[in-house]
């Protein structure tokens, strides 16, 4: 792909996404309203650094 094209594909999805409607680009927003994991929300941070260090030791 040459810089030509690559310029002209990277202007057409900047323009897509310019150009779409307020409903269309919330829609598409990613939804944090999910709950965390209950060992994070419990027990903060220690859970998951303890899961890392024993994935890590394997």
């Amino acid at each position: 792909m040459s810089v030509n094209e690559y310029v002209k594909y990277m202007t057409q999805q900047f323009t897509k996404f310019i150009d779409r409607s307020p409903d269309e680009k919330r829609s598409q927003k990613p939804d944090y309203t999910a709950q965390p994991v209950c060992t994070n929300r419990w027990l903060g941070l220690l859970p998951f650094a303890w899961k890392l260090f024993l994935n890590k030791a394997d």
